[in-house]
């Protein structure tokens, strides 16, 4: 049975895809359209009682939550494609904590960043300039710290490409394109060679190719 995956042009099902590729596991797409209401329909719902993507369906078993489900794909085909999940229970930790700090610490001021400059324009919102400005600060402050951790390590879990870094890319790319603030990492040595290195992957390029952002 073939993975489908819902929500494919949206930031965080672009992590379920890049795991997906490196894990080398097939998989469709279901296009929801989030500016049309796709998500809030009872159909869409009964799938995802949110109301958010991704979704996955695998078979029987459904799945949410981008996380989550790079995790269970990981685990479950971890013989297969790329490891993701380190070789050792200290690398696993490792990964974990910096999959936490993406969440916690990287994603919100990004994410509300995406939402006030590229995403509620077109919803017919007006863009905060005392919020946009925050979330830039508070995001300078974060990647700080990775210019730290990076000075010490290729990778943010260690010597080897992992789910800790793939989960940047969906929204490590806004910040580059569409946001237009590229600067945020090329003004960082290390967190730039570390983005250089981790947005060419194949599997990361074949993403961008064949999802292009919505906005």
């Amino acid at each position: 049975m073939v993975v489908k995956v819902y929500g494919p042009v949206y930031g965080s099902p672009k992590r379920v895809i890049a795991c997906l590729l490196e894990k080398e596991i097939q998989f469709e797409v279901v296009d929801v359209d989030l500016f049309k209401g796709d998500h809030k329909s009872p159909q869409f719902l009964k799938l995802q009682p949110f109301g958010s993507v991704p979704v996955i369906q695998d078979g029987d078993y459904t799945l949410y939550e981008s996380r989550a489900i790079i995790r269970y794909y990981a685990e479950k085909y971890r013989s297969k494609g790329t490891e993701l999940l380190g070789k050792t229970i200290e690398e696993r930790g490792l990964i974990e904590q910096w999959l936490d700090v993406e969440a916690h610490n990287f994603q919100p001021p990004l994410y509300d960043l995406v939402i006030q400059v590229l995403f509620g324009p077109k919803l017919g919102m007006t863009p905060d300039q005392k919020r946009i400005d925050e979330n830039e600060k508070k995001l300078a402050q974060v990647l700080d710290v990775y210019e730290e951790r990076l000075s010490k390590s290729k990778y943010l879990a260690g010597d080897s490409f992992s789910l800790a870094d793939l989960s940047h890319l969906p929204f490590g790319q806004y910040l580059v394109t569409g946001l237009g603030k590229e600067y945020m990492i090329k003004d960082r040595k290390n967190v730039s060679r570390w983005w250089d290195d981790i947005s060419s992957r194949q599997c990361w390029k074949k993403v961008v190719q064949d999802y292009p952002a919505p906005v």
